[in-house]
Formats: structure tokens, sequence, C-alpha cells
């Protein structure tokens, strides 16, 4: 294991938010990024999960406590508890909690999609309401992500398979040596075990263009890509896969992205966010945080 790949370990350990001494065990870095809501998501270092629905000066509301991932996708929230067990609300945010999945390591949202990544390994997918089928999708995975109608997940042999369609559809082989993945539209991103992100657009096929260096997180919202990398430094670009860089923040340890906005979140536990072009004025909107959603 390199430097690059040990940076890389200690950022996800950071995501996961293991900061947070009430929570049992530690979830793997699911979505945090999303596709142009207004919801903001945070987890704090008690274990409470709190979400804010409209402006960056909205109001929390208290989710659930003893938890160790928020995910957020449209109306729905979806938590993963201390002792595994995964549940999704939808509608508004006082919505009532249905059950889920147990033995889950990992949630995971997009539109009518609900995903959960096992403690064995496995990964499930249902599509539909909140009391759809589960079907497996996979085995032997160590993340799992879901935009559209695409879905996926990294292998614990380090390869990346994306699938389109249906829940049924077939795997095709994206990347290797890959400690990373993340989906947005028509873009696959990874990010591979020397620190190098790389993002491709179009079809399951297209060719991979080389985005950055010395990369610990990569998140991907819209038309716009964000880094965060082993410095701490925060950049992002918004166009094509060509554009420029715009540095962001420094001394992050977490950054998300869902439309206009973009979130960091700082060691000491500051939640930041900023809404509209790449040099809006940030607002800070809690601390104590361990984890930071966007949807």
């Amino acid at each position: 294991m390199n430097l690059k790949t040990l940076s890389a370990a200690a950022a996800v350990l950071a995501l996961a938010g293991l900061a947070g001494s009430s929570t049992a065990g530690a979830a793997v870095p699911g979505t945090v990024s999303g596709n142009g809501g207004n919801r903001i998501g945070t987890l704090r270092v008690n274990g409470d999960a709190y979400v804010k629905e409209g402006g960056l000066s909205a109001t929390w509301v208290k989710e659930s406590g003893n938890i160790k991932q928020v995910a957020l996708s449209g109306d729905r929230i979806g938590v993963l508890t201390g002792d595994g067990v995964a549940w999704v609300k939808e509608g508004g945010l006082s919505a009532t909690w249905v059950k889920e999945a147990t033995d889950v390591k990992q949630i995971a949202l997009s539109g009518k999609r609900i995903g959960v990544l096992k403690d064995n390994g496995e990964a499930y997918v249902k599509e539909g309401g909140l009391g759809a089928t589960w079907v497996k999708e996979s085995d032997k995975v160590k993340e799992l992500e879901l935009s559209g109608n695409r879905i996926g997940v990294v292998t614990g042999d380090g390869v990346a398979w994306v699938k389109e369609a249906g829940l049924s559809a077939s795997w095709v082989r994206e990347s290797d040596n890959a400690i990373g993945i993340d989906l947005a539209g028509n873009r696959i991103g990874v990010l591979v075990g020397n620190g190098v992100v790389w993002v491709k657009e179009g079809s399951l096929s297209a060719s991979w263009v080389r985005e950055a260096d010395d990369v610990v997180q990569l998140e991907l919202s819209g038309n716009r890509i964000g880094v965060l990398k082993d410095s701490g430094d925060v950049y992002v670009k918004e166009g094509g896969l060509g554009a420029s860089w715009v540095h962001e923040y420094t001394h992050a340890i977490q950054i998300a992205l869902s439309g206009n906005r973009i979130g960091v979140l700082k060691g000491d536990g500051d939640a930041r966010v900023k809404e509209g072009g790449l040099s809006a004025t940030w607002v800070l909107e809690a601390g104590d945080v361990t984890e930071l959603a966007l949807s």
C-alpha cells in the first residue's frame, strides 16, 4: 500500500463518521452528493442525524439518533443505524420511517431506487415504493453507487463495474485498481489507488479523461466535478471534462456537490455550504459534524 492509498484510506475513515464516538462501527462511504435538491443532511458527533429543507438558512430537523450514515435523494431520506439497520422515509422531513434491511454497512438512494450493501459484501437494489422487492446485484462489493438508471460497484479486488437500465442488466467492467466510484447523469468517475481521478461522459464504453492527481475523494453532480486533495484543498470544475479547476477551500476532510451547491466539512467539525457560482460565499451550516450530505 503506497502513500496515496494510505491517504485515501484515512479520508475514507473520516467520511465514515468515525469521529462520532456514539456510533457503533463505521459505514462504508456512501453517496454524499445529490442531483440539485434543496436538502442538506448532517451527521453529528453524538450520532444524531439532522436534515434541513429549503434555503441555506433553513431550520434543522432532527431525524434520528444512533446513526452512522445519512443519504438524501429527492423527497427520500435514508439512514443507517449503529446496529446496521437501514431505514428510509419518503415525503416531508417528519414522515414515518420504513425499515428496509438489516446487517447493512452502506445505504444509497437515487430517485425511486434504494441500494444496500450488506456486511457480507452482497449488494441489493430495489426500485419503486419503499416496500418493493430487493434484487441481488453483486457479491464481494466494497462500495455501491446509484444514479438514475445506473448502478456502480467496486468489488473487493478493486474492479469498478457499472450497469445501465433495469436492475438485471449486464455489468460492464470500467476500471481496475479502483478505490472509489461516483456516478452522475451520464458521467462515471473513478478514483484509483495512486490518487488519480478519471472521468468519462456518455456511454459505458466512453473514453476516460484524466482529471486530477493526489486525490482522496471524488464527487460528481450534473456538469460539476469536485475533488478533495490529500493536502485538504478542495477544487471544483464546471462544464466539460476539460474545464479549468477552481480552488474552493482549504483544510477540508470532505466535499459534497448538488446542482449549484457545494459543501465542505472541516476537520474541526464545521460544515459549510455555498449556493450559486463557484465563487459564491460560504455559509456555516452546523458544527460538530462528522458527515455532510446534499440531495
